[in-house]
């Protein structure tokens, strides 16, 4: 558990004043992704040719992509992809895009 002051947390997704922790990533635990290491942050919709990767529940279907586990996903329409000098991009599925887009730009500039 990290102990910076969080800015956003839904439980799955954490920002904090130092960066990003995405939970149940890996099988055994969360991806921490510095703001600095962050290049850029793309918005991916659920919806329309992409509707299919919202079953993407955790994992990687097209190794480029890898989610964390979010068995919500389904119920959701916009992922985010993170940027980060990789060939796989965490991608994730925030309760709130918005505002951890907003977030992740701010900290990120």
């Amino acid at each position: 558990m990290s102990t910076h002051k969080a800015v956003y947390d839904d439980g799955a997704i954490r920002c904090d004043d130092q960066g990003l922790t995405i939970r149940r990533y890996y099988p055994w635990g969360a991806k921490r992704i510095r703001y600095a290491s962050i290049q850029d942050v793309e918005t991916l919709p659920l919806t329309g040719l992409s509707r299919a990767r919202k079953w993407r529940i955790w994992g990687s279907g097209d190794f480029i992509h890898w989610w964390n586990l979010d068995p919500s996903r389904p119920k959701k329409n916009t992922a985010l992809v993170i940027h980060v000098g990789r060939r796989v991009y965490p991608t994730i599925t925030p309760d709130d895009p918005a505002a951890v887009t907003r977030i992740l730009t701010e900290m990120t500039k």
